[in-house]
């Protein structure tokens, strides 16, 4: 059985691309951050969401990324909030945290060698999304290029690493779309930058609007909506 590293956030995303390494016959090890994130209420989805997958193994990782600062979501910056569809793509938003999927990635470069696991699975999408450079396919294929010319493995030619974002060009209804029918369960997940304090969404940052989006284009209703 082929291994994955599978990027955990807690959210419905990175839950789907998952089920789809899984759905491929991958045994999942789920990886998750607590990096000093405002919405950190989304590491408890992820424990959730790794147990749905039956993960052989969950780790949570402490990084002190975010105390560099430069983001609404490891600051004392204003999320945004209201903000139309049509121009969350736009220009990068304050919510985009400098380098974290490339910090995130070489943490799963690096627990993949270890595990002679050659996927690592991120929930990057490049078409609803909020405007992140690192979420872009220029970004996934030259990691992928660079993380085999890092590891010892590869090098070697024992593995040779691939970077899975199935994800990337789908819209979030089709995400939605397709996680339903592996029989996700996404009252597990967390999608908002801005929790109140007891873990409700705001419904207003840019993540539960697409959110909420996604699920209405995707004819569905949103368990967590149904739970409010």
């Amino acid at each position: 059985m082929r291994k994955c590293v599978a990027l955990i956030s807690g959210g419905l995303d990175s839950f789907t691309a998952a089920a789809m390494m899984k759905a491929e016959g991958m045994e999942l090890y789920a990886l998750s951050f607590r990096y000093g994130q405002r919405h950190s209420v989304e590491l408890e989805s992820a424990r959730k969401v790794a147990a749905f997958l039956n993960a052989r193994e969950h780790r949570v990782l402490d990084t002190t990324l975010g105390s560099l600062g430069g983001s609404a979501l490891t600051s004392a910056i204003a999320v945004p909030k209201d903000r139309p569809e049509s121009g969350m793509a736009r220009e990068i938003p304050i919510t985009y945290v400098p380098a974290r999927n490339t910090v995130f990635l070489s943490y799963a470069l690096a627990w993949a060698e270890v595990l002679s696991a050659s996927d690592i699975a991120i929930g990057a999408n490049a078409v609803d999304y909020s405007g992140y450079p690192d979420c872009r396919p220029e970004f996934i294929e030259a990691y992928e290029r660079m993380a085999n010319l890092a590891l010892a493995a590869a090098v070697e030619g024992k593995i040779r690493v691939r970077i899975r974002a199935p994800l990337l060009h789908m819209t979030k209804a089709e995400i939605i779309r397709t996680g339903l029918a592996l029989g996700l369960d996404y009252s597990l997940t967390h999608s908002c930058y801005d929790p109140a304090p007891d873990g409700r969404a705001c419904g207003r940052c840019d993540s539960c609007i697409l959110r909420a989006a996604g699920f209405v284009k995707a004819g569905a209703p949103d368990p967590l909506a149904l739970k409010a």
